[in-house]
């Protein structure tokens, strides 16, 4: 299938409430729409994980932040367009997202991606997408598709078919928390 059947076929599933094993900037994710709750909920089964452990949401423009933030600092534009790898920020105020993604203090990590079928994606869904490393909570983030369990492939409802060779050995995102003055603490690099 061409990426552009890939993106096609994903959105689809997506507007459906379907839940997707898909190729990110950083590593392979469990992704679905980030304003559904029923699937955001099936994503929390699928890793066996509470949901007091928070979900990445992947935007595909930092035009789009002040959708789903309350208030986004000015320093925010900076750190992405001079980050080197892949910048997850963690910020106050998250809106209109499904409730089972925000954090107890109110909170949400969303990335900006880069990659083309991401980037597509979120801009013909017109939502967030959710993304979460393919693997059991507490087990090691798989680096490379073949790492995958079977377990995680078969309970999703899709496995995109395309860049399954190209993301070796990458890694999860650098996770910063920043607050409204500016100020941020690094999470994990």
């Amino acid at each position: 299938m061409s990426l552009e059947d890939e993106i096609q076929k994903s959105v689809e599933l997506l507007k459906k409430g379907k839940v997707i094993l898909y190729p990110t900037d950083t590593i392979w994710g469990i992704g679905c729409d980030a304003t559904n709750t029923k699937a955001v909920q099936k994503i929390y089964k699928i890793k066996q994980r509470t949901e007091s452990k928070s979900l990445i949401l992947l935007l595909d423009s930092i035009e789009k932040l002040s959708n789903y933030v309350e208030r986004v600092p000015t320093i925010t534009t900076e750190l992405i367009n001079h980050s080197a790898s892949p910048l997850t920020i963690v910020y106050s105020g998250a809106k209109n997202i499904s409730k089972n993604l925000i954090a107890k203090d109110g909170s949400i990590a969303i990335r900006i991606v880069k990659g083309e079928y991401c980037s597509k994606v979120i801009k013909r869904l017109g939502k967030p997408l959710v993304s979460t490393s393919a693997n059991l909570s507490d087990q090691a983030t798989p680096r490379h598709f073949e790492e995958i369990s079977d377990d995680i492939k078969s309970k999703v409802d899709y496995v995109v078919d395309i860049f399954r060779d190209r993301i070796q050995g990458m890694k999860p995102s650098t996770i910063i928390r920043i607050e409204e003055n500016g100020n941020f603490e690094i999470l994990r690099q």
